[in-house]
């Protein structure tokens, strides 16, 4: 017999002869392979709440900053009104965008925003490359404010199949141990099964506070989205009100 396979009996018999006074003492008890899996799941766990509070901060932030740059929106009297109120905002994706779109603008009709009359409107071509150019500046934001986010999906999809992965070990040990001593009472196969189930619970628990804020931030990032690119065409509406297009 390899010395492998004389490692792995002698594992799944200290299982199956192991006293287990509480979910502790399983843990502290359970096997290398097990316990490496814990181990892993622990640090994703970790790194899954750190990201969940992150994002959390972040979103909030910005959500904020969407507020007041809609009551910015709302008090001004034009482009020209607008952009000065903007730029005594603080830094946000909605901010970011105006600029780049406005200083587009600029650099197509120099002197508009500076109150330059008889200025002719935009050519279709113009225009067109002004709707790139916003476009360009959307999917910026929108990558920047998904940073992160990738990372609680693979969390969530990959943390059960870690935990399914240990209990399927978990069993092999106990199917062998019984082997080994001709036994299959309950007493010598339910301290290998409980320790098998064990990477499954964890798994569990690791995966689902991720899948939840994966799906929560989700939502609140096409919410976002949807409001950039809803500015994005009341920023065009506004130039074709005052005869800029």
């Amino acid at each position: 017999m390899s010395a492998a396979a004389t490692g792995l009996i002698s594992a799944a018999i200290q299982v199956q002869n192991r006293i287990i006074d509480s979910p502790l003492d399983m843990v502290w008890g359970a096997s290398i392979s097990t316990k490496i899996i814990l181990v892993v799941l622990a640090a994703s766990s970790l790194a899954s709440w750190i990201l969940i509070f992150w994002k959390w901060r972040e979103l909030r932030a910005v959500n904020g900053r969407a507020d007041r740059f809609v009551y910015a929106m709302e008090g001004a009297r034009g482009l020209i009104d607008l952009h000065h109120a903007l730029l005594r905002l603080e830094d946000s994706p909605f901010t970011r965008v105006f600029r780049e779109g406005v200083s587009f603008f600029s650099e197509l009709r120099p002197g508009a925003l500076e109150g330059a009359k008889d200025q002719p409107g935009l050519t279709p071509t113009q225009l067109e490359a002004l709707w790139l150019v916003l476009e360009k500046n959307l999917s910026q934001e929108r990558d920047e404010l998904a940073h992160g986010m990738q990372w609680l999906a693979i969390i969530g999809s990959v943390s059960p199949l870690l935990g399914l992965m240990g209990t399927v070990v978990g069993i092999m040990n106990s199917f062998i141990g019984i082997t080994s001593q001709g036994s299959a009472n309950i007493a010598a196969v339910a301290p290998g099964i409980a320790e098998a189930l064990t990477t499954t619970v964890a798994g569990l628990a690791v995966a689902i506070p991720a899948v939840i804020a994966y799906n929560h931030y989700a939502a609140r990032l096409r919410l976002f989205v949807g409001e950039l690119e809803g500015f994005a065409s009341e920023f065009i509406g506004t130039l074709a009100r005052e005869g800029r297009l």
